[in-house]
């Protein structure tokens, strides 16, 4: 039985090797530390945090997220230590909660390797602290508890590690902070979670009943505090909890969702078949996309605890083979060898079981997205799929758009739809620079920076598909005109409003324009007159599509362009930049923040991006018209010739 505790209370450890499952509402920094006997830290080498997630006997999460595991063996911890001090403290800077107390109250739970629960605390009665110590493992006359202490520190990450006696506190905050803010720039931001949203049943992988399992579920959390509506901006005052209304102006819904379609009853022994859109929504499209996201998630933490068992085997074959070599009278004839074989027979029997649930599991989801990749809608579909050929202008905006795919290592060819709100939320960052892990080298820098703008086009060409005629319109920046044959589709389909903006001029004559409509939107917007913005202004979305930056950008254009970057989303103007970060080294870090901002995709398979769930770093492939395709030019005619029949 599951003991749960509360502040202070204490509670002993029958095991040694551990899991922390930790759940907040909102993405989180996970760390622990290593102490002495008084619970002082001697060093930032006793602190294990996402700048340096691994320490002897423990690992903690690279990155903030929502949910958390951290992996302790008591055993292998460094001779001294006496306590493990669970941490855990908000980000700076990201746009997130800046304290507990706007936030739901965290849930942490000590479990087995095989999933069994042991202890959980949920941290309530936190206000202003950015930081606290969740828990700690301390060791008493030889053995091992576990505290619930929930201390909070308003001062944050370095007030709470200087309180452990660490000198270099608030370096390491710094460090840890950093860290942090460059993880959360490449991970895939979450769909947002309302009631009911994307009710799925999951599939757990990972070792059978004794070596690992599914997490245990925290009880509920209670809601976030409300915000009146009167206090939430436009965009927001339509949809409690959500920051995009993609609900259709003249729809008033007075009832609860549809359920999802069910699938037949499964025969016996065999798993029952996938349905698209098993998951919930007020419509087929947000079933899909619900759906998808549940598809990505179980990937994600499939993949996860097939890994994590695999670390173990390798983890306990090490231990083993240890206490078989420190024997003497093992290391020569028979037994010794013995030993080893018996030690690397188990080992192969963790991981083929570990990999049979994997399989399981895989071959789940590989027959859930042959059912829903047919099924869907074409913002959510790839440029490959048949409904393009049916393509119709819309009426609405959709709620997300497909960016690429994303696929994991353990089964390359199983895809999952990269898919984005809408409105965009963040920029866009396609990188013509070298990629760490793409076939690149192939193309070479020109062949590069080809293929970033034609995969730009590809994204500017879907984004403008899915909106309704004129509601969306695109500005191209190319100082230097080197994209021209890349932006054929759009100049020859006729999208464009106005040609590429060229040279120094050009770059500021759009910025200004793009700056002032920011400006006047904002002023309308927080004075709540609306009415007063000059009848010309087009207050529909806006795109600022800049290439080769920084070429024909002065300090003031830069810095318009992070005003862009900053602003313009909320009042519908977003950024997409094609650029190698190379090309700007000599602004330094005056535009650390801009890149930051921004999504990094890239025009070649590359491994950056990560999920919001366990931190998996992703292979992204962008979503491109197949080769010698008309598809893209017959689809931005369509919306050519609907701007022009609607007079836009």
């Amino acid at each position: 039985m599951t003991a749960e505790l509360v502040r202070g209370q204490n509670h002993p450890l029958t095991r040694t090797r551990l899991e922390i499952r930790i759940s907040a509402g909102d993405p989180v920094i996970a760390g622990a530390t290593l102490g002495d006997e008084d619970g002082r830290v001697a060093g930032p080498e006793r602190v294990a945090h996402p700048a340096a997630p691994h320490l002897p006997g423990l690992e903690v999460p690279q990155q903030a997220a929502a949910d958390h595991r951290l992996a302790v063996d008591l055993e292998a911890l460094p001779e001294g230590v006496h306590r493990v001090t669970v941490l855990l403290a908000l980000p700076n800077g990201v746009g997130g909660p800046s304290r507990f107390g706007t936030v739901a109250a965290p849930f942490v739970a000590v479990t087995g390797l095989d999933g069994t629960a042991l202890v959980s605390f949920t941290i309530t009665g936190l206000d202003a602290e950015s930081a606290v110590t969740a828990l700690e493992l301390y060791r008493r006359r030889g053995a091992w508890k576990v505290r619930a202490v929930g201390q909070g520190y308003a001062d944050g990450l370095a007030a709470m590690l200087r309180d452990q006696g660490l000198p270099q506190a608030a370096e390491l905050a710094a460090t840890v902070q950093e860290a942090v803010t460059r993880g959360m720039a490449r991970t895939i931001a979450p769909p947002p979670r309302t009631p009911g949203d994307g009710t799925r049943v999951r599939t757990a992988a990972g070792l059978p009943p004794g070596e690992s399992g599914p997490a245990p579920q925290p009880p509920p959390r209670p809601p976030a505090a409300p915000v009146p509506p009167e206090a939430r901006p436009p965009q927001q005052q339509a949809q409690s909890g959500s920051p995009v209304d993609y609900r259709h102006p003249g729809r008033v819904r007075t009832a609860p969702p549809s359920p999802p379609p069910q699938a037949s009853p499964p025969e016996p022994g065999r798993p029952p078949q996938p349905v698209a859109g098993d998951a919930s929504g007020w419509t087929m499209d947000e079933r899909l996309y619900n759906q998808v996201w549940g598809m990505f998630e179980d990937l994600a933490r499939s993949v996860a605890a097939y890994r994590s068992a695999v670390d173990f085997a390798d983890s306990r074959q090490e231990q083993e083979l240890q206490r078989v070599l420190s024997d003497p009278r093992s290391r020569i004839g028979g037994a010794g060898d013995e030993a080893r074989a018996a030690a690397g027979a188990k080992h192969t029997a963790l991981v083929d079981r570990a990999r049979a649930v994997l399989d399981r599991d895989l071959a789940q989801l590989i027959a859930e997205s042959e059912v829903v990749e047919p099924a869907l809608p074409s913002a959510f579909a790839g440029w490959a799929s048949p409904v393009w050929h049916g393509y119709r202008v819309p009426m609405e905006i959709p709620m997300a758009m497909r960016l690429g795919d994303l696929h994991l290592p353990e089964r390359p060819e199983l895809r999952i739809p990269m898919l984005v709100r809408l409105p965009l939320e963040r920029g866009l960052w396609i990188d013509s620079g070298r990629s760490r892990s793409g076939p690149d080298h192939a193309l070479g820098s020109d062949g590069l920076r080809r293929a970033a703008v034609e995969a730009a086009v590809a994204h500017v060409a879907r984004l403008l598909a899915v909106h309704p005629a004129g509601e969306f319109t695109v500005h191209v920046l190319d100082p230097a005109g080197s994209a021209t044959a890349s932006l054929a589709p759009l100049l020859e389909s006729g999208v464009l409003r106005e040609p590429p903006a060229a040279g120094a001029a050009g770059v500021t004559a759009v910025l200004s324009r793009l700056t002032r409509r920011v400006d006047l939107m904002q002023m309308a917007v927080r004075g709540g007159a609306p009415d007063a913005l000059p009848p010309d202004l087009d207050t529909g979305e806006q795109l600022l599509l800049v290439n080769d930056f920084p070429h024909g950008f002065d300090d003031r254009a830069v810095t318009q362009l992070r005003y862009l970057a900053d602003e313009g989303p909320s009042v519908g103007v977003h950024l997409m930049m094609v650029a190698d970060r190379e090309d700007a080294r000599e602004y330094g870090p005056v535009l650390d923040p801009l890149w930051r901002s921004l999504l990094r995709i890239t025009p070649v398979p590359d491994d950056h991006l990560a999920d919001p769930w366990v931190g998996h770093a992703w292979t992204y492939e962008p979503a491109l018209a197949p080769a010698g395709s008309r598809v893209l030019v017959q689809v931005l005619r369509q919306v050519a010739e609907a701007r022009r029949a609607y007079g836009r």
